[in-house]
């Protein structure tokens, strides 16, 4: 643990959010006076505050430094996303080069994560200290166990989300599972083993599955906020990075946890209640809190918590945003249309069934009528296309049209993603005609043209190639793109810098800030850096 966070720690111990009630703003940051640890932890209201906050802190971790979430889990996928900027380094990874000075400064450390996680260790420890007479006196808590657990059920998924991404990021991370009242005797922590995080974030959410419930009391936290559905979702997620790459020699998944990914999905569809949004009002699942939402990060412009930095502003011009300017910054690369919506027809017709003009020469035809096609992309026909698919823009100044934010959700799990894991699972166990129906049923519900379906015909690894493709139009910018390739072992298709002996000495994962190490004597480079950072 960095020194930062050892003199931090104090002070996240006690952290708590002024907010209204009524809008529970998890963003706008206001510690109270920190001095005292015995000042807090005295009432329901306490535990909102705090837990506010660590959601609050959870934001800042995922949305720096170019909202890092998708840095790490699209950006470097290098046919999926293409950033138009050069001076800061972000167009480095794209070539897998994550030693830019940038980079490494910003992209490289871990320090907001271990921030966030500190304030998880805080809740979980001083929460259960709290009587029920005190949660009751505030007069929110009818049931004070069922309340301590919530709050609690609560900050458990946080930490564990915190960790899932920090291990597929670096592999071998600190895990810190305690509350360090005095950051003088805050020890100092090496890496511990990837296998060691995930099993702590198995434990963490099935401990936090057993204390949330699958639905909402207030309908204004709805996915938001964790409930059991979020717990089962990260677990699935959990469960198949931890069957592909916990040993990234080997190509076969562990099946003991392919098959706890399939019983958590089922335990989701099952007893979730979530519903896929109706492609005729597509687009509402990525502003937020649609019915197939499992759990997002709040960022919405209804209590001014949108953002003028998201990322979707970055593929943005002024034909959608007044006075934006005709430049992009980020365009979706050719590539990346290539390999999912376009293809070569036959000898004699088109998508249509109509004749060629020239059957001998056929052209490239474009399926314009799959539904995410069509809603989620825009001057495709120029050398840089641009995504609509955050494009909710609010202007504060709605008379002049400007101040513009974006009131988009950060979409992190959704009914969309765990329906097509299905298809990943049964390829995992040959069941080959269970992955052919779940692909096409896919297809078929967007309206893609039957050139794309598949049939018992192809093979598995066609089949494997196939269903990649799936998830990069349905997750398009959604985070999960590089993670989904490594999982799959797919990445040979669509990252070229990522080559096999990279792969085999773990060049997946990101180095980490050499200026960490400064106050940290047990902390080590990440084995693939060592020595080129």
């Amino acid at each position: 643990m960095t020194k930062y966070i050892r003199k931090n720690i104090i002070y996240l111990a006690v952290l708590m959010i002024v907010i209204s009630p009524s809008c529970r703003k998890i963003l706008e940051q206001q510690p109270k006076n920190s001095t005292y640890l015995d000042q807090y932890w005295k009432s329901a209201n306490d535990c909102e505050y705090a837990i506010a906050g660590n959601y609050a802190l959870l934001r800042d971790a995922f949305t720096d430094y170019n909202f890092r979430y998708y840095m790490y889990g699209d950006a470097v996928a290098n046919t999926y996303f293409t950033i138009d900027y050069n001076g800061d380094g972000l167009e480095g990874i794209q070539s897998g080069n994550f030693t830019f000075q940038y980079n490494v400064a910003s992209l490289g450390d871990w320090t907001k994560f271990y921030k966030t996680i500190a304030m998880s260790n805080t809740v979980i420890k001083q929460v259960p200290k709290i009587t029920d007479a005190q949660l009751s006196g505030s007069g929110l808590v009818t049931d004070p166990a069922t309340y301590r657990n919530k709050i609690i059920g609560e900050a458990l998924f946080i930490r564990a989300l915190t960790y899932f991404e920090m291990v597929k990021v670096w592999g071998d991370v600190p895990l810190v599972t305690e509350a360090y009242d005095d950051p003088i005797t805050a020890p100092q922590l090496p890496r511990s083993p990837k296998a060691d995080v995930m099993a702590q974030i198995e434990k963490d959410c099935l401990a936090a599955a057993g204390m949330l419930s699958w639905g909402y009391t207030d309908k204004s936290n709805i996915a938001v906020r964790a409930n059991k559905g979020a717990a089962m979702a990260l677990l699935t997620h959990l469960y198949l990075w931890r069957a592909t790459t916990t040993d990234l020699n080997s190509s076969n998944p562990i099946m003991a946890d392919v098959d706890k990914a399939s019983a958590a999905i089922d335990s989701i569809t099952t007893m979730g209640g979530y519903t896929l949004v109706d492609t005729g009002s597509y687009g509402k699942q990525f502003i937020g809190r649609s019915t197939e939402s499992i759990f997002e990060i709040y960022m919405s412009e209804d209590s001014k918590e949108g953002s003028n930095a998201h990322i979707g502003f970055q593929f943005l011009i002024d034909k959608y945003v007044n006075g934006f300017g005709t430049t992009h910054r980020y365009w979706v690369p050719s590539g990346y249309l290539d390999n999912h919506y376009h293809y070569l027809g036959d000898d004699s017709l088109d998508a249509n069934g109509d004749p060629y003009p020239d059957k001998y020469n056929p052209i490239l035809i474009y399926d314009t009528l799959d539904v995410r096609y069509r809603n989620n992309f825009a001057l495709t026909s120029t050398d840089k296309p641009t995504c609509l698919k955050y494009a909710n823009v609010v202007y504060r100044n709605p008379g002049t049209k400007t101040d513009p934010y974006l009131s988009n959700n950060m979409i992190i799990f959704r009914l969309s993603d765990m329906l097509l894991l299905k298809a990943e699972i049964a390829l995992y166990k040959n069941d080959l005609p269970k992955a052919v129906g779940i692909i096409n049923s896919w297809k078929i519900r967007n309206g893609s043209i039957a050139h794309f379906w598949v049939d018992d015909t192809w093979s598995k690894d066609d089949l494997m190639s196939e269903y990649i493709k799936e998830r990069g139009k349905e997750l398009y910018l959604e985070g999960h793109i590089y993670w989904d390739l490594i999982r799959t072992r797919q990445y040979g298709n669509f990252i070229p810098w990522l080559s096999d002996s990279r792969w085999q000495a773990g060049g997946i994962y990101w180095p980490v800030y050499p200026l960490l190490f400064r106050d940290n004597r047990f902390l080590v480079q990440t084995p693939y850096w060592r020595g080129k950072v």
